[in-house]
């Protein structure tokens, strides 16, 4: 493969990361082919030794979207690091999937709940007290308070919980991939990978 077969290759891999963030990695990795023709080695023997690049791609993508969910921790770096972690290959989908559907399935449900039984309150709230609700004035009131701290309750618990989980199966990953890379590594490489 030539030098421009492989950074055309890892570029596209790099496709939807910053563009700075995949500028530095590109050069990093020119920087190889450059040292690989200082000592005298083709741009295959060059190519050969940094691995496929698509692979590469994967893992950079994946340890970036792992590394921005640890700063940012917000819904788009959440799904970042899942499509990252997922695109790397590293967890077995076969067995990751069946248990993780039914659990974000779950915590997307009671989510939801959360929201109606707050907008639920909301309307107690505001509309109980005129209709003549049984108890009065008062328990109307009450209801729709606490119907409304039950559903950003259920909210805030689900939004921990979510956080959690998207941790978990980030430290899997990492865990699954450094039981992985060992094997990866003892193929013969001249040089080491960013």
């Amino acid at each position: 493969m030539t030098r421009a077969e492989f950074m055309g290759r890892l570029r596209r891999g790099l496709v939807g990361m910053p563009a700075a963030a995949a500028d530095d990695i590109a050069a990093d990795y020119e920087i190889h082919f450059e040292d690989g023709a200082a000592a005298g080695r083709s741009e295959a023997e060059v190519a050969a030794a940094l691995g496929d690049p698509d692979r590469l791609s994967r893992e950079l993508r994946a340890e970036a979207g792992a590394q921005r969910w640890r700063q940012e921790q917000n819904p788009s770096a959440a799904a970042g690091a899942i499509f990252g972690l997922i695109g790397l290959g590293a967890i077995d989908i076969l067995i990751l999937l069946p248990i993780v559907f039914p659990v974000f399935g779950a915590v997307l449900a009671v989510l939801v709940s959360g929201v109606g039984v707050f907008l639920a309150g909301g309307a107690i709230l505001v509309v109980g007290p005129f209709l003549g609700a049984p108890g009065g004035v008062l328990a109307a009131i009450l209801l729709g308070v606490g119907l409304m701290g039950l559903g950003l309750f259920m909210g805030g618990l689900m939004a921990v919980l979510t956080k959690w989980l998207i941790d978990a199966t980030v430290w899997y990953a990492r865990l699954h991939y450094r039981v992985l890379k060992p094997a990866l590594d003892n193929q013969p490489q001249a040089w080491g990978r960013n």
